[in-house]
């Protein structure tokens, strides 16, 4: 009973120490602060984080993850969100220390706390990670792989939203003067027509279009009809002239070699999909060259960060600013939730008032 005493002495001691040092750091003024800390923390008793369970959390907390992963699979969320699911609940739950059964709300707030404050990430990273593992609890609830979900006692962080904008009619247009090529005035008119994300635009597939109108493939498997204006459809059917091979996706891919990078970002050969001989079977251009083909387009033309989520925001702007009722923008972004659409219009005060006056009586 002595020795545990003086374990608990020896971690008090060690505790008010460490708060002593963060509040000098911090430019406090510790006079008297070590007596009145000793006495604050009289009725407790401090000992260290118990790590048992660390050997068992592994095999339990593994079996638990790929459980919530192959149910997110089969409901047919995209690999790049089940690779989030995994890379954070392989990062989060080590760090906490314990099985998930026994994480607490309160493991979970010292968590955030130090990746805010030891690991200086942004509350948008904290956020997304707690998000992560909301999602997990609750799936793991309502299958009764485990009887608490500690994330419903723990608030969400709030975070200074950034209001981004979208690209300005002089914009889009310096754009479309900077294509060198018809395949990039394709691409460029295909986003600005649809609003898709860069992961649909190479999905579509040739025989998915029919007139004005495009078969996306969305998140968790779902389709939707997007629609071209004229522009698009015309530079789709110029672009398309130009190609002599049989792949069947509007953006083929070629082989490895030809997208060979120089010292200044740009494609060593631009055209190479003109020559039926450069391009695969049945594969189509990663979201990475896209991303790439726009920011060359957008140094050309003078334009800061034209990435093809830019071209997304623009769309989805310009069609409210038409006219086209929020219910039809979320639809033909995809969106399940009206919220995630507003989060994409970049609309100034004027214009919120000058709508307010046309529609609300």
């Amino acid at each position: 009973m002595a020795e545990q005493e003086s374990n608990t002495t020896d971690m008090r001691e060690e505790l008010i120490n460490g708060i002593c040092m963060y509040m000098i750091s911090c430019g406090v003024d510790t006079k008297d602060a070590k007596n009145r800390l000793y006495l604050l923390m009289e009725p407790y008793e401090i000992t260290n984080r118990c790590t048992e369970l660390a050997e068992l959390s592994e095999d339990r907390n593994e079996y638990l993850i790929k459980r919530f992963l192959v149910a997110k699979t089969v409901k047919g969320c995209s690999q790049k969100t089940i690779r989030m699911y995994r890379q954070g609940l392989q990062y989060i739950l080590p760090r906490i220390g314990k099985t998930v059964d026994d994480i607490t709300a309160e493991d979970i707030r010292y968590y955030l706390a130090v990746r805010q404050g030891r690991d200086h990430v942004s509350k948008v990273t904290a956020d997304n990670e707690l998000r992560i593992l909301r999602t997990f609890y609750q799936y793991l609830v309502s299958e009764e792989l485990v009887k608490k979900n500690p994330t419903v006692k723990v608030d969400r962080i709030k975070c200074d939203r950034k209001r981004k904008e979208a690209l300005t009619d002089i914009e889009i247009e310096k754009i479309r003067m900077a294509a060198v090529s018809e395949r990039e005035r394709a691409v460029i008119e295909t986003l600005l027509s649809t609003g898709c994300r860069v992961s649909e635009l190479v999905g579509i597939q040739l025989n998915e279009i029919d007139g004005n109108k495009v078969l996306i493939h969305g998140k968790g498997a779902k389709e939707r009809y997007c629609y071209l204006t004229a522009k698009a459809m015309l530079s789709i059917e110029v672009y398309l002239k130009e190609r002599k091979d049989t792949n069947p996706y509007l953006f083929p891919g070629g082989t490895t070699d030809l997208v060979t990078k120089g010292k200044a970002g740009r494609n060593t050969n631009d055209s190479w999909w003109k020559n039926p001989n450069n391009v695969t079977k049945n594969t189509h251009l990663d979201n990475g060259t896209i991303e790439q083909m726009m920011r060359r387009i957008a140094k050309r033309a003078g334009v800061e960060r034209a990435n093809p989520h830019k071209f997304r925001r623009t769309c989805a702007t310009m069609a409210l600013r038409r006219g086209m009722p929020i219910e039809q923008v979320s639809r033909m972004l995809g969106h399940e939730e009206l919220t995630t659409t507003q989060i994409y219009l970049d609309l100034t005060e004027d214009e919120l008032a000058q709508a307010h006056k046309k529609y609300v009586v």
